[in-house]
């Protein structure tokens, strides 16, 4: 069943719920993991990226980058890197949610971009070796409960062990989605020069390798 076919039933972040769940963590999971978050402050929490649609935010990237403004504004993280090369439109991902989570209130000064990656495990490890040589320490990674799950082995065996899993309580952004804007946004300043699509750039092979981490660069910054 399409978004948009649930959206007409149910509002916007249960209609989520109902497509990520089976292959993602439960909301009984997300919901334990935040609670053993409470009592903590993460240095910087990253958040993967996700295209534009049609010109301007989906849901799911309209998600992640509320879901990061809630744990900051909780004292949960008092940094957010939002990370994503431009994949499949001319737009750095993580330049764009960055504009959007300065116009929804994270101040600039909190927000960090990574610029390189082109699949989830890079947004990952890219963001945490940038993270870290910055100077940050204790780190999180914020995203929907599907690719937490999907990429939480990765995370682990790959990245780090002290990398804590923060997955979108829907139940959370529920409350928050009547106080939800859409702002308008000037993406210029995310446009990427001289842009060609990954697909136009790599094979499915080639695609597929990146997916799996098998083409990541070990010192990216």
């Amino acid at each position: 069943m399409q978004i948009q076919q649930l959206t007409k039933r149910w509002p916007v972040y249960t209609a989520l719920a109902i497509l990520l769940a089976g292959c993602s963590f439960s909301q009984s999971k997300s919901k334990k993991l935040l609670r053993a978050a409470e009592d903590e402050t993460f240095d910087l929490i990253i958040v993967p990226g996700i295209p534009l649609e049609n010109g301007e935010w989906g849901r799911i990237m309209k998600a992640r980058v509320y879901w990061a403004k809630f744990l900051y504004e909780k004292g949960i993280a008092r940094n957010v890197m939002f990370s994503g090369s431009a994949v499949h439109s001319p737009y750095y991902e993580s330049k764009v949610m960055a504009l959007y989570a300065e116009a929804i209130g994270i101040p600039k000064e909190n927000i960090y971009t990574e610029t390189k990656a082109e699949h989830s495990v890079e947004n990952i490890y890219y963001s945490y070796k940038k993270a870290r040589k910055l100077g940050f320490k204790k780190i999180a990674l914020a995203t929907d409960p599907f690719q937490s799950k999907m990429t939480r082995g990765f995370t682990r065996k790959r990245v780090s062990k002290d990398i804590h899993l923060l997955p979108i309580v829907f139940d959370t952004l529920k409350l928050m989605e009547p106080q939800m804007t859409n702002p308008e946004i000037n993406f210029e300043t995310a446009r990427a020069e001289n842009f060609i699509a990954l697909k136009e750039r790599k094979n499915f092979w080639q695609r597929l390798r990146g997916t799996r981490g098998k083409s990541m660069e070990k010192d990216p910054y």
